[in-house]
């Protein structure tokens, strides 16, 4: 595996690889890697010649500071994992590098895909993710790039951001990858204690509850039916559960058929704040 730290090493080594006709499947990631990771790199790695990693934790995407100084980090440990899924590049720049102006300035415009939800409750954040994933691709310029959906949300706006921005490569959904006990993988994960973790399986259980509720309440019955399981759990803080159609993202008031539906939650558990999502049809 090379690593490589600076933007020009990178860009001019895999430059060289599709002159050559390789083709490069790339998995952006914060590090803290998990086996939800390493399924969506398994699978770059099957369909394309190189699999190119970034390891960034991108500052300008956290609305909350103390979310940052938090989120874990353990470069060693990462590259050992990249090594065993073979991967090829591994991008690991500083802040320094990937922002090096003063103050990032740019702004994308993703209509109502970025005010509901996640966009409601984390100003800012989209946009955050926008620019660094936009900078990335230009940096590995990859024909295909991979993306877990439990960040259901962020797919949608990347895939978005590849339309406005017509970047020619292909962007790849990758089922949600989860522990024997239901929890959806994730980084932040580690940072529950053991009893925080015990419990954290109630939030998927609670998913899987409301889909077989769908035949005999509507929608809002059944969001309210979520509502107040999570006022029986006092070590949650439910933020929020919404039911929407899976393209535009915005709420539905009546189940349709033709369209597919996914319900959305995010909550906290002690002081980590966890996000899921299941399809409903």
């Amino acid at each position: 595996m090379l690593t490589f730290e600076t933007i020009q090493v990178t860009k001019q080594f895999l430059g060289k690889e599709k002159i050559q006709g390789k083709s490069i499947g790339f998995v952006p990631t914060m590090g803290a890697l998990h086996e939800g990771h390493l399924e969506l790199m398994r699978r770059a790695k099957r369909e394309n010649d190189l699999l190119a990693v970034s390891v960034f934790v991108n500052p300008i995407q956290f609305n909350n500071p103390d979310d940052l100084k938090k989120y874990p980090r353990d470069l060693e440990k990462d590259m050992r994992l990249l090594e065993s899924v073979g991967c090829d590049v591994l991008f690991a720049p500083t802040v320094e590098e990937m922002y090096p102006e003063e103050e990032v300035t740019e702004q994308f415009d993703f209509g109502k895909l970025e005010t509901v939800m996640e966009g409601a409750f984390r100003a800012g954040h989209f946009n955050g993710v926008a620019v660094v994933v936009k900078r990335l691709f230009n940096i590995v310029e990859p024909d295909k790039a991979y993306f877990g959906e439990k960040d259901f949300q962020q797919l949608a706006i990347i895939q978005k951001l590849v339309e406005m921005e017509k970047m020619p490569l292909e962007v790849v959904p990758c089922p949600i990858v989860r522990e024997k006990d239901g929890l959806a993988m994730s980084s932040r994960n580690e940072r529950l204690t053991v009893s925080e973790r015990a419990i954290a399986p109630f939030i998927y259980r609670t998913l899987q509850d409301a889909v077989k509720l769908k035949e005999n309440k509507s929608p809002g019955e059944v969001k309210a039916w979520v509502t107040g399981k999570f006022s029986e759990k006092p070590e949650f803080e439910l933020e929020y559960f919404e039911i929407a159609g899976d393209k535009a993202l915005q709420p539905v008031s009546e189940w349709n058929n033709s369209e597919g539906t996914v319900g959305f939650i995010a909550a906290f558990l002690g002081k980590v704040r966890l996000i899921d999502n299941i399809r409903f049809y």
